[in-house]
């Protein structure tokens, strides 16, 4: 014991465990002890000079973002495109409408009526044939102050306009409505005008054939009978028959939906029965 041992060291850890169990845990740290404050020391060494230079880091890096936001927001100039010269056939030419041709002046035709003079306002009041002649101005369709008397009349005007009429958009017929479409005088007319006009086709009676054909069609606005179509047959002269008897009915009573007539579908079953 008589040399110097630095406390640091591993004589001093076998001084200190001399003559116990050097297995136990106590030991080994006691050995590694010397390693662990060096490494310790690293550490804290490092986090110090990371915590140090830090506030420089995060100014270099505000430095940089700004710069690249400088460079995105730079203005830069478009490349000239030369532009191609459009086709002539392929320019949409705007084709302008022609003025109005200019009018006679023309005084419109008044044809004499029956009146109240205190009914008669002095527009209304016919003009004398002194006053036309004197004036020398062409009666025509409507008064027109025209400007020249080598215009156009606007009787030719409104012959040679065409008309185009909005297409009205069809119908759909109704299935059920307040009140049904009905034949003239009722169920038992119908069926009396049924019995006078079908006529059994021969064909179908050598045959022994007979049935009920339905038939489906629509009783339009007007009372006519369209559209008429069989639903179920029992043979193309049976049902040819029944579908001409439908069509040479006289006009039905309309059916009616809120007050108004409209269009609908009616089925009517037609009986082929042969005689014993």
């Amino acid at each position: 014991m008589g040399k110097d041992i630095k406390l640091n060291s591993s004589e001093w850890c076998d001084v200190v465990f001399e003559g116990k169990n050097k297995q136990y845990g106590a030991y080994k740290l006691r050995q590694s002890s010397s390693k662990r404050h060096i490494v310790a020391f690293l550490v804290i060494l490092l986090f110090a000079g990371f915590v140090s230079a830090l506030p420089g880091l995060i100014s270099e890096i505000k430095k940089l973002a700004q710069n690249q936001q400088e460079n995105i927001d730079e203005t830069f100039e478009l490349s000239n495109i030369p532009v191609e010269d459009i086709p002539e056939e392929n320019k949409i030419m705007q084709e302008t409408a022609p003025p109005p041709p200019p009018l006679k002046t023309t005084v419109q035709f008044v044809p004499p009526t029956i009146a109240k003079d205190e009914d008669v306002s002095d527009k209304d009041v016919m003009k004398s044939q002194d006053e036309i002649q004197e004036s020398k101005i062409q009666i025509s369709v409507a008064s027109v102050q025209g400007t020249s008397d080598k215009g156009v009349d606007i009787a030719e005007l409104r012959e040679h306009k065409v008309i185009v009429e909005e297409k009205q958009a069809e119908e759909k017929p109704f299935v059920t409505v307040e009140q049904m479409p009905t034949f003239p005088g009722g169920e038992v007319e119908m069926q009396k005008f049924i019995r006078d006009n079908l006529r059994y086709p021969i064909v179908a009676q050598e045959a022994g054939i007979q049935g009920r054909v339905t038939l489906r069609f629509v009783v339009s606005k007007t009372g006519a009978i369209e559209n008429v179509t069989v639903v179920r047959g029992i043979d193309p002269s049976c049902d040819k028959e029944a579908v001409r008897v439908v069509q040479s009915m006289p006009k039905w009573i309309p059916g009616k939906q809120n007050g108004l007539n409209v269009p609908v579908y009616f089925n009517l079953p037609i009986q082929f029965r042969l005689q014993n």
